[in-house]
């Protein structure tokens, strides 16, 4: 649980502050014709303690640094919010993580799977608590509820390198924490709620204690952030990311996109659409720049902007909660390691948001991150 508790009069104030879902997206596929989503295809594994992978771009006002224990996302004002993310997609598959979250109060560190039409499954650490992860999912951006999140134990993970892992198939999410199973979600149980379209992966760390900072999720992250103990650093090691390909197994290659059949959302209704060019299994080669972003045909869940003007980011989705406490028996499994507990503050599990760094954002802007569910935009 939260080492600090929030009253119903914090959560309603939550409630209150952000009215309707604004979620936003170049191209929904739920809503119109969008172009294809280019494909992953295969295994990739990037040693970030080698350099940049090729893979990723970075979010503009991005700057990382790479050093023996990996790449250090930096957060030293307010407006800071360092992110990468995928230029291609995976239809399901699996994605693991090593990371140690950066610690602070109002300080969050994010991992997050994200899809055009805002199918969405993350992990989530907040600075202040150096006892448990956070877990979510989101279908089609639907914010109508909070009651998705869970907490699990984790030893120390702000000063300590973990991994994490999603393994995502069409029968079901797995979250696991070193090499062990600690919830599920199966597409049985929670039937068009699951998420099932393909997604980028995405990495980063942002602040959400800052004086612009909206209150509820300023409260669910720990509180103001006290920068006289800046930097907050986050340290992503290494990642291993395999699309399989709509199957519920590793891609063999010679996999070139992903197209919408129709505006249904199912996971039935995507084609996969073959092509040369994608290995079995590579790893990603560090470079000495970051490579050139391929713009993503389908507009990524949220919208990319770079200094030409090809990419934009603005995701926005707002959070409201009554506050009641629930449980989520019916979608969470208890693992090995220990019990799936469900978030029951009302609040989101996460929230984060890039904005152009041409406009000079301030706090939550900056963030490529949907985290779990709440995504604040405040670009002044």
């Amino acid at each position: 649980m939260f080492s600090k508790a929030f009253s119903v009069a914090t959560v309603a104030l939550a409630a209150s502050a952000v009215v309707n879902a604004q979620t936003f997206t170049d191209c929904n596929p739920t809503k119109k014709t969008c172009p294809a989503a280019p494909a992953l295809g295969k295994s990739v594994n990037c040693d970030f303690s080698k350099g940049p992978c090729d893979i990723f771009k970075q979010a503009d006002g991005t700057k990382l640094d790479f050093k023996d224990n990996g790449a250090v996302f930096s957060i030293k004002t307010e407006d800071n919010a360092p992110t990468i993310s995928t230029g291609k997609y995976i239809f399901f598959g699996k994605v693991e993580v090593e990371v140690q979250a950066a610690p602070g109060a109002g300080i969050v560190t994010s991992a997050v799977l994200q899809s055009a039409d805002l199918d969405e499954i993350d992990w989530e650490w907040v600075g202040n608590d150096n006892t448990q992860v956070q877990t979510n999912y989101f279908s089609k951006g639907d914010t109508s509820d909070y009651l998705r999140g869970a907490n699990h134990t984790v030893d120390s993970p702000t000063t300590g390198f973990h991994t994490y892992t999603v393994e995502w198939t069409s029968k079901a999410v797995n979250w696991i924490i070193n090499g062990k199973t600690v919830r599920t979600l199966s597409s049985d149980t929670v039937k068009d709620k699951f998420p099932q379209t393909p997604m980028q992966v995405k990495l980063g760390s942002w602040c959400a204690g800052g004086k612009n900072s909206q209150e509820g999720t300023r409260n669910w992250a720990g509180g103001y952030t006290d920068f006289s103990k800046a930097p907050f650093n986050a340290y992503y090691k290494s990642i291993s990311i395999v699309d399989y390909a709509g199957k519920d197994s590793p891609a063999n290659g010679g996999v070139k996109e992903y197209i919408y059949g129709d505006q249904s959302g199912s996971w039935k209704s995507i084609k996969v659409v073959g092509g040369s060019g994608s290995g079995d299994s590579a790893s990603s080669k560090p470079s000495s720049t970051q490579a050139k972003t391929e713009s993503s045909a389908t507009g990524s869940a949220t919208k990319t902007s770079d200094n030409s003007k090809t990419d934009a980011t603005n995701t926005m989705s707002t959070a409201a909660s009554s506050g009641a406490s629930a449980t989520d028996s019916a979608s969470v499994t208890n693992g090995p390691s220990g019990t799936a507990t469900v978030s029951t503050s009302g609040l989101p599990t996460s929230t984060t948001v890039r904005a152009a760094a041409s406009r000079g954002s301030v706090a939550m802007a900056g963030a490529l991150l949907a985290g779990a569910g709440v995504i604040l935009a405040l670009a002044l």
